[in-house]
């Protein structure tokens, strides 16, 4: 799976890897950014995954995160029916941010709904984020809605004409319906800024279907959730495989946390802690460096945290600089550990 366009050495560094530009928007977000789908409070959605985590340890996750040098913040309707959001917006105060210091993104849940309720929802997502600014608005799926692409797209692009919104993403979405949204966008002057989609070195399908060659021609970001495939890439199952015993079922069987899958895995996970060694780092952060380095620009990474030092940690990432070698022997193992 080797990417011949990506170009290491094109890479820019200043102590800490520079900011990104999401899409063509102008808006300016660090290379990793934090995922908010574990505040999602005692919601059937989040408790499947995550123990409900109080106010006042999000504030201490959202502090790390800013302390640092995470700029974007990434949230959804669907986390717990807007929990999410406003708990990431009452940390933020609490750090004492101000409306435009950082980037906040949210999501709009396509499921049963039409495209008229992008517009008729709005209000309840900048009540919810309040007094942040919606800087990105994504389509939570590419699937669910009973209204096509082209309208959801023109309800879009019209929360932005009407000064709602900073810009506009999309969600697992394919190449041609990526195609389809930034034409969509285009009739109205607007770039389409970001695809969310999971992008890993378990999971690396953009590279055979189209996804990332369409995003580079059209100038769209990628961000990538699930970084670190649920935790996989951690190594702290492989070292203790105990704690797979310890996940929800459901957790386990959706993120295939097997027996084989861990000996599959296991080269992988050791390169990364080798490699990891060499910079005083861990595997986690070794992953995150390799994630938003292989492909350039294009590609972001969107890291949950269910306690600070998670985000400490994803954040310092940044500031990790692998060699060709060390990224081509991670692409190597990354190959065989998918198969």
């Amino acid at each position: 799976m080797s990417d011949k366009t990506t170009n290491l050495t094109d890479l820019r560094y200043d102590g800490r890897m520079t900011d990104r530009e999401l899409g063509r928007t102008g808006i300016r977000v660090s290379p990793i950014g934090l995922g908010t789908w574990q505040f999602a409070g005692p919601s059937r959605m989040s408790t499947a995954f995550f123990p409900a985590i109080p106010q006042a340890q999000i504030d201490e996750i959202v502090q790390a995160a800013l302390d640092g040098g995470i700029t974007s913040f990434d949230s959804a309707q669907m986390y717990g029916n807007g929990h999410a959001e406003r708990s990431l917006a009452s940390a933020l105060t609490t750090a004492g941010i101000q409306p435009g210091d950082v980037t906040v993104a949210t999501k709009w849940n396509p499921l049963r709904h039409t495209a008229h309720n992008i517009e008729k929802t709005i209000d309840d997502r900048i009540s919810a984020l309040s007094p942040f600014p919606i800087g990105l608005y994504m389509i939570h799926l590419n699937f669910g809605s009973l209204s096509t692409v082209s309208a959801q797209i023109n309800a879009m692009a019209r929360l932005v004409e009407a000064g709602k919104i900073g810009s506009v993403g999309v969600s697992g979405f394919s190449a041609r319906q990526m195609e389809i949204s930034h034409r969509v966008l285009q009739e109205h002057g607007i770039p389409l800024a970001t695809n969310q989609v999971q992008i890993n070195l378990l999971e690396r399908k953009i590279e055979t279907n189209g996804v990332l060659e369409t995003a580079r021609r059209l100038g769209v970001t990628l961000e990538a959730f699930s970084p670190l495939r649920s935790g996989m890439l951690t190594g702290k199952f492989h070292d203790d495989r105990s704690l797979v015993a310890k996940m929800t079922p459901f957790r386990r069987a959706l993120n295939g946390f097997s027996k084989k899958r861990l000996d599959r895995t296991t080269p992988l996970i050791r390169g990364l802690q080798e490699i990891g060694a060499a910079h005083s780092a861990t595997a986690s952060q070794i992953a995150l460096a390799w994630l938003i380095t292989y492909y350039g620009d294009t590609v972001i990474a969107i890291a949950g945290a269910t306690k600070p030092h998670h985000a400490k940690e994803a954040a310092a990432a940044m500031g990790v600089t692998l060699s060709q070698d060390e990224m081509q022997r991670l692409d190597e193992l990354s190959t065989s550990a998918i198969g």
